[in-house]
């Protein structure tokens, strides 16, 4: 890789950059994929991703052994690689607050606001820490896989891209576009998304993934040889869709294609709110044969529920008057009074209480105040210092942890039984504790308290782990893995042709 095309500081290393013709193409996929199936040929591979936007976090230990807070995506990136994650695998974090601003996270630490009209000038101080992390990276793995955000073809945004070209272009990178078929349209957005890419760009662009394949791959080798000759760049593979292989989502893209189960015995509703966030949290309820889990947003949907989960959310007040504007307050008291028991987690728990104040302005406005739902006797108070915490302890006579990511400090009733941070009267839980139910014992232990469940014997961690194989072994089986990772050592070929069909230059 010629020294010329790299960033200042940065040692010839082998890197990947995995982008995608939209979000949810598939790159998370395609690069979990790649991490696992490096990591198995004794290769040292660390995943990367400059900037996540995304609401769904993850708690982690930096180098110096504290705390600090990674996209979900990495941090299961990192296990796929086989190493521990750390917030150098995704150093900027925004977490959107609301439809114009979201709340920025750099190397694992709150780093205060950006605003959607502050796309270049506001974000260059970013792309800097990015880039900076990228190179720490770089100085001791031997391979980078890393994943884009979006499209690399949002033109409009190219002059302030530090995650797709921009990171390309800082380290001299190959790129590896990924689209996915189930969409429709596949072509044209691989062929487009290299055509509007400036010269410079393009010369990157080194082939391309299909994504989520189903039937007969013949009757697809007509158009993937076509733009292989139109393009000059190699089709790397042909991933097939896999009715067993989903991962944590770092988005809540895919809440629409989550459906329940017929036949299970408990019906669980968890509650969509606008600003959701972790809602992994309940990933490893679906793995119970006797539970029904399904995603709701009106009262009508919560009547028959057995029981119901109010997640966390980046926006505990906003959401709070979204929840009371479509009378889903008035479902989950009913719910509650009828002796059926009722989760909250984190924002879901604050809300359950009896007040919510924001003095300061952390989630909205400075000084916003309001009751909550009143069935915990709990308050709650937001202050500007994040608390990042992984947390162990006990509960309902099993071991559990989780991790902690909040702002909202509570004050408990000092009569009120604690529950995991948090509080209990009878039937009505709430956690300050993400993640406690990927804990097999405790997940278990908690389904025979609200439910009667016997254990059934589900293992959280061992299913997220067959996954990863699962997803290795599809991705050893239908992509040029070897290819690919002499693509990331080698860089991308020179002389790769420029198109310029459909784009003024």
């Amino acid at each position: 890789m010629p020294a010329a095309r790299l960033g200042k500081d940065v040692r010839a290393v082998s890197g990947l950059l995995v982008a995608g013709t939209a979000s949810d193409a598939g790159k998370s996929v395609v690069t979990t994929g790649l991490c696992r199936a490096f990591a198995r040929r004794g290769v040292s591979v660390a995943p990367y991703k400059a900037q996540n936007m995304s609401n769904n976090s993850m708690v982690c230990h930096d180098r110096d052994g504290s705390a600090a807070e990674i996209g979900r995506a990495q941090w299961v990136q990192a296990l796929a690689a086989r190493v521990a994650p750390e917030p150098a695998m995704n150093p900027v974090l925004l977490k959107p607050g609301s439809d114009r601003r979201s709340h920025v996270v750099v190397m694992g630490r709150p780093a205060g606001e950006v605003a959607a009209n502050d796309f270049v000038t506001g974000r260059r101080h970013l792309a800097r820490a990015a880039h900076a992390a990228y190179d720490d990276l770089a100085a001791r793995f031997d391979v980078i896989v890393a994943e884009g955000a979006g499209s690399p073809a949002e033109i409009n945004l190219r002059a302030g891209d530090y995650v797709n070209m921009g990171l390309a272009r800082h380290a001299g990178l190959p790129v590896v576009v990924v689209g996915d078929i189930d969409r429709g349209g596949l072509f044209a957005s691989l062929y487009g998304t290299l055509a509007l890419l400036e010269p410079a760009d393009q010369a990157l662009i080194a082939g391309f993934v299909v994504n989520k394949f189903r039937g007969d791959r013949s009757l697809l080798r007509p158009g993937l040889e076509q733009l292989e000759s139109l393009t000059g760049r190699p089709v790397h593979g042909v991933l097939p869709w896999h009715p067993d292989l989903w991962l944590d989502s770092e988005d809540a893209l895919d809440l629409e294609g989550r459906r329940g189960r017929d036949g299970a015995r408990v019906r669980t509703a968890v509650v969509r709110l606008p600003r959701i966030s972790n809602f992994t949290d309940v990933d490893a309820l679906g793995l119970e044969p006797g539970l029904d889990v399904v995603f709701v947003s009106s009262a009508r949907d919560l009547a028959d529920a057995d029981v119901v989960v109010l997640p966390g959310t980046r926006a505990t007040l906003s959401d709070l008057a979204w929840l009371r504007s479509r009378g889903l307050d008035a479902a989950i008291e009913a719910h509650a009074r009828a002796g059926r028991p009722l989760l909250g987690i984190c924002g879901g728990f604050q809300m359950l209480g009896t007040e919510i104040h924001d003095p300061e302005g952390v989630e909205g406005p400075a000084g916003a105040r309001a009751p909550g739902l009143g069935l915990l006797p709990v308050t709650t108070e937001f202050r500007p210092g994040k608390v990042l915490r992984l947390s162990r302890g006990e509960a309902l006579g099993a071991v559990a942890a989780g991790y902690e990511i909040h702002h909202g400090r509570i004050t408990r009733a000092h009569d009120v039984d604690e529950f995991l941070g948090g509080a209990r009267v009878g039937r009505v839980f709430g956690t300050m504790w993400h993640g406690a139910l990927e804990g097999d014992e405790f997940r278990a232990a908690f389904l025979a308290e609200v439910a009667g469940l016997e254990p059934s014997g589900a293992g959280f961690p061992a299913a997220r782990e067959r996954r990863l194989e699962l997803l290795a072994d599809l991705v050893e089986e239908h992509l040029d893995v070897d290819a690919l990772l002499a693509l990331a050592r080698t860089g991308a070929p020179s002389g790769l042709p420029t198109l310029t069909v459909g784009v003024a230059r």
